[in-house]
């Protein structure tokens, strides 16, 4: 009889654990980034960083970085991990290689019907590209 009591105790905590997994993933409350002097992007989706070494604002990369650095941190490191090491749970960004620019872009502006929020109401352009830009400095995992 106790046996059964405690493998219903310990079904019971396994559900009630992954009942708060799930619900975390995407109630994320977007924080705000201080873009700097990096320049302003407008609104119109571009569909390549423009911070990404030998493009438009490639001059920029390094201020990008850290940007995006803090960008990550406030708003996307709750679910894909400390500099995008994930869990498990959400993908691990620094893998994500066949996410070319125009895929990120939407994905980020938009979001997803599996949990991850829209921000195109609450990041810019510039935020998001640095953030972009952040991602593709990190090293890949061996």
């Amino acid at each position: 009889m106790a046996h059964s009591t405690s493998l219903k105790a310990l079904v019971v905590a396994a559900l009630v654990s992954g009942a708060g997994l799930a619900l975390a993933h995407g109630n994320v409350t977007p924080q705000p980034v201080d873009t700097g002097s990096l320049p302003d992007l407008g609104r119109e989706a571009l569909m390549e960083n423009p911070f990404r070494e030998g493009n438009d604002h490639g001059s920029l990369n390094s201020d990008a970085v850290e940007v995006g650095k803090s960008g990550y941190a406030g708003n996307c490191a709750g679910c894909h991990g400390i500099e995008a090491m994930s869990g498990g749970l959400t993908p691990d960004l620094r893998l994500l290689t066949e996410w070319d620019d125009e895929y990120f872009i939407g994905r980020v502006m938009n979001g997803t019907e599996r949990g991850m929020p829209s921000f195109k109401n609450s990041l810019d352009q510039t935020a998001i590209w640095s953030i972009r830009t952040y991602l593709e400095s990190l090293p890949q995992p061996e």
